[in-house]
């Protein structure tokens, strides 16, 4: 038995950037699980805005025992991205060792091809009407922001895609006031949803205002404890396995949160095509998928995901599951 950790590296297409930074590359861990001659596969992208770096991740993993099995790796590592790659590839070996698809070990329906957003990355107002207008044929952009520039931005991409369906993601880049001042703003320009408008620490602000566009959290939300804490800011939820630590936890979070009757969104950071890959059996259904991360690589893993005009399909077992 073994469980062997790696760093890899993929180029971007292009440099992507957030209202925290930018990026050239995507930097991920995979881990390999090999137990009675069938190993199973799965990759976690470590993020520093929640405390994790590519050696913290490896050493996490590295101090598992190499015969944890999933159930106790749920009580021996926090959600997270260390938990993400060893909980997906124990998915992968136990679909592998038992033949069947990971939909069916885990009683959920099969998935199919999902329709997912595509992130324009923080630029210019001129250089993201730009971005707009090349990828206006998608059915849904996801546009960054989270800056003062924020409102030139929207209207640029607007007049770049004038058909196509906006999602907004603040990256926790706004306060109360810029918000309800953005909301009617927001609304005239056909945007449906915004992504975590205020910092974790302080959306108890949301509560009581209006929310004209549906708000969906995502860094307040990260397992089932985050749950109870939503009620009343937020209309849906962003579920991402390096949050949740693995498809265990997604699964479970996605079940009690539909039960308190928040809508699902599905993410992910950026990855590679065995990072989404797991995501696409919680995203079945769900209100809003992004799962773009490989359509904004240069490289991508063997066997990748397949995008079409349908969208983000599953994937084939190859890849993982």
């Amino acid at each position: 038995m073994s469980l062997i950790v790696r760093r890899e590296s993929f180029r971007l297409a292009q440099v992507f950037t957030i209202s925290r930074g930018s990026r050239t590359e995507a930097h991920v861990i995979s881990v390999a699980v090999t137990r009675d001659g069938v190993t199973g596969y799965g990759e976690c992208v470590p993020y520093a805005r929640y405390g994790e770096t590519m050696d913290s991740v490896a050493q996490q993993i590295a101090g598992l025992p190499q015969d944890i099995d999933r159930k106790a790796l749920q009580f021996a590592l926090p959600a997270g991205a260390a938990r993400n790659a060893v909980d997906c590839a124990l998915w992968d070996w136990e679909a592998k060792k038992a033949r069947r698809r990971v939909w069916d070990l885990a009683g959920v329906p099969a998935p199919g091809a999902e329709i997912t957003a595509y992130t324009l990355s923080l630029a210019s107002p001129e250089e993201m009407e730009e971005q707009a207008r090349k990828n206006a044929f998608r059915p849904l952009l996801k546009i960054k922001l989270g800056t003062p520039e924020d409102m030139p931005r929207l209207e640029a991409v607007r007049r770049g895609a004038p058909e196509a369906r906006i999602i907004v993601d603040a990256n926790e880049g706004w306060s109360a006031p810029v918000y309800a001042e953005l909301a009617p703003h927001l609304v005239r320009l056909g945007v449906e949803m915004v992504e975590q408008p205020l910092p974790a620490g302080d959306d108890d602000a949301l509560i009581g205002m209006d929310r004209p566009v549906p708000l969906c959290a995502d860094e307040s939300c990260h397992d089932r404890a985050s749950l109870s804490k939503l009620v009343g800011k937020y209309d849906i939820i962003n579920i991402k396995l390096d949050k949740t630590g693995g498809l265990t936890e997604a699964l479970a979070l996605r079940k009690a949160a539909e039960e308190m009757g928040f809508g699902i969104m599905v993410g992910c950071m950026i990855g590679s095509s065995l990072a989404m890959a797991p995501a696409t059996v919680v995203a079945r259904g769900v209100q809003v998928v992004d799962l773009d991360a490989p359509l904004l690589l240069a490289e991508d893993r063997d066997n990748p995901l397949h995008y079409d005009a349908d969208g983000v399909h599953p994937p084939v077992a190859a890849l993982w599951g």
